[in-house]
């Protein structure tokens, strides 16, 4: 009869397991019934007082539909969906949208993007004389200005990748080397992506230490401004900044929230990420210097954040979660963290605050994630932790 009653409010059952009564009440004969399954939430109470129509005792646990997430490093091929708001093929404000061979060499980009999956090779890139003269004017302007505004995480990341990876003025950087770099120094990596990803695909990326690179390059038109993210942002704004461990921890952080969250906590998360990683500053010695990519990779934004025009607001996850942004104009108002360190403790303090119904926990052995929703995995994750306490205590134990 109770299947019949599931059928018929079209349940879909998950899981569906019968055993002897643990405490039989009218016989030896009497069975548990234990039921997975997922009805609509209008449907919920009629079939709960159905149900005890035809059996002795009916006990209910709810919970909340969650948003798809990946659980593993490859369910990142997944998580590709584009935002088309500034497609050079549809955005008629795009500096590219009239030259058609720019749209044509962005689709060879965009398919090799389509065609990856985790593991394979990083595409390896033939930039044209005209693609290379692009990122040789944006190189040289933008590196006259970091020792004067770039913070020291990104100065000294910054030569090590001039050192290391081939970032120079005629020579635009591969990922596979790039990749290859972060992964020693923070255990980042690169994938390429075909454009502006959703916040959602690309916040989840980055909980697998996994930064989803583009590898094309703005129209030459316009080599001081993009509307969209391009290999110039990746390469100069974003990845000296995730070679710094500090700063790994912070992307990451933010990633392994978005996981499971709602939409609104994924606008907030969005939001955050924008005022902090893309247009955030920093103090350092007396000075307010950029750590955000959108600022490093912006010739004149990053004069015009560091002069006295926009205002300053110290970094609070709580007002800056909620604050309007501009993403074709300069900001108005950009947020100042007293260092890195000062800004993920106010994160995660933040993030511990996101309800959610369950917790996650990241295994960096095998690039997953694990619900813990039992209390075994709890006490797996907890006894690893101790192995490692033991190690560090060890260790300090040993130093003279």
């Amino acid at each position: 009869m109770s299947i019949w009653l599931l059928q018929m409010f079209e349940t879909q059952i998950h899981h569906f397991e019968i055993r002897r009564a643990k405490k039989p009440k009218n016989s030896a004969d009497d069975l548990d019934i234990f039921v997975e399954c997922e009805v609509h939430s209008a449907d919920v109470s009629i079939l709960i007082t159905s149900l005890k129509r035809v059996a002795e005792d009916v006990k209910t646990s709810r919970e909340e539909k969650v948003p798809w997430f990946p659980r593993k490093i490859q369910d990142l091929d997944k998580c590709h969906h584009l935002i088309t708001k500034y497609n050079p093929s549809l955005d008629n404000g795009h500096p590219g949208f009239a030259d058609l061979e720019y749209k044509k060499r962005r689709a060879f980009f965009a398919d090799l993007a389509f065609n990856y999956r985790a593991g394979d090779p990083l595409p390896h890139i033939e930039y044209t004389a005209q693609e290379t003269a692009t990122w040789r004017e944006v190189y040289r302007k933008l590196s006259s200005l970091y020792p004067t505004h770039a913070c020291t995480q990104y100065l000294d990341a910054f030569q090590q990748l001039e050192k290391y990876c081939g970032y120079q003025e005629d020579n635009i950087p591969q990922l596979q080397d790039v990749s290859r770099f972060l992964k020693e120094r923070t255990g980042f990596q690169l994938r390429p992506a075909a454009g502006l990803l959703s916040a959602r695909d690309f916040l989840a990326s980055l909980a697998f230490r996994v930064f989803q690179s583009t590898q094309y390059i703005r129209h030459f038109s316009s080599p001081m401004h993009s509307p969209e993210p391009d290999c110039c942002h990746e390469l100069l704004g974003h990845v000296p900044m995730l070679a710094d461990k500090e700063f790994a921890q912070f992307s990451q952080d933010i990633g392994l929230a978005s996981l499971g969250s709602s939409e609104a906590e994924i606008e907030k998360l969005a939001t955050l990420y924008w005022f902090t990683v893309e247009f955030g500053l920093c103090k350092q010695n007396g000075s307010i210097k950029a750590y955000g990519a959108g600022l490093l990779s912006s010739y004149g934004e990053l004069m015009y954040a560091l002069s006295n025009k926009p205002e300053y607001k110290p970094f609070d996850p709580e007002v800056t979660a909620v604050h309007p942004y501009q993403d074709q104009a300069f900001q108005p108002v950009y947020f100042v963290a007293e260092n890195l360190e000062d800004a993920k403790a106010k994160l995660q303090n933040y993030m511990m605050k996101i309800k959610k119904p369950f917790s996650l926990h990241y295994d960096p052995l095998t690039s997953s994630i694990e619900v813990m929703n039992t209390p075994q995995k709890v006490k797996r994750a907890l006894c690893q932790m101790k192995e490692e306490l033991e190690n560090l205590c060890l260790a300090l134990e040993n130093l003279p």
